[in-house]
């Protein structure tokens, strides 16, 4: 296990953090009529890191998420963990139209960044970015689950994440 921690170094961490960090731009259709409209809840579920060296580890997250204006704005918090490591993320996200954008930071490092995107159909796709870091993300949610696929070509090479409301 150490040698793991020792091998996901800060950009490897914000790629985890940031594929866990995008699982709130998911799009619902209920009551409200922006792309996070109906997001409001608790969310768990699991799914993979891959890393560069091509080992894979499971990982672990619950959200948070409150839902405003009308399903403009996005309040985020997720913990995600796996056996070696753990992180705590927050997010605030606004829509105007299609496009999206926000930002996010992960406390127990002291990392933040912004994304940028856009939303509909179902689908999001979204560019994140840090200090050094870069990653494209792409999520789908279908009533209560949403998938998350996170690309980067920093250690971490991708995440995949799966979640149901809870």
């Amino acid at each position: 296990m150490r040698l793991l921690r020792a091998r996901l170094s800060m950009p490897a961490l914000q790629a985890a953090t940031l594929a866990a960090a995008l699982t709130l731009t998911a799009t619902a259709g209920h009551a409200q009529s922006g792309p996070f409209a109906g997001f409001d809840g608790s969310w768990a579920g699991t799914g993979t890191v891959a890393l560069s060296d091509g080992t894979k580890e499971r990982i672990r997250c619950r959200a948070s998420y409150r839902v405003q204006s009308g399903g403009q704005e996005l309040h985020q918090s997720l913990r995600c963990a796996s056996d070696s490591y753990k992180f705590d993320l927050t997010s605030n996200v606004v829509s105007q139209g299609s496009a999206i954008s926000g930002t996010w930071s992960e406390s127990s490092r002291n990392i933040n960044g912004n994304l940028q995107g856009r939303a509909g159909g179902g689908q999001i796709d979204v560019f994140v970015e840090a200090a050094g870091f870069a990653a494209s993300l792409t999520l789908v949610t279908r009533g209560n689950k949403q998938s998350v696929s996170i690309s980067s070509k920093g250690e971490i090479q991708g995440v995949n994440i799966s979640m149901s409301r809870s």
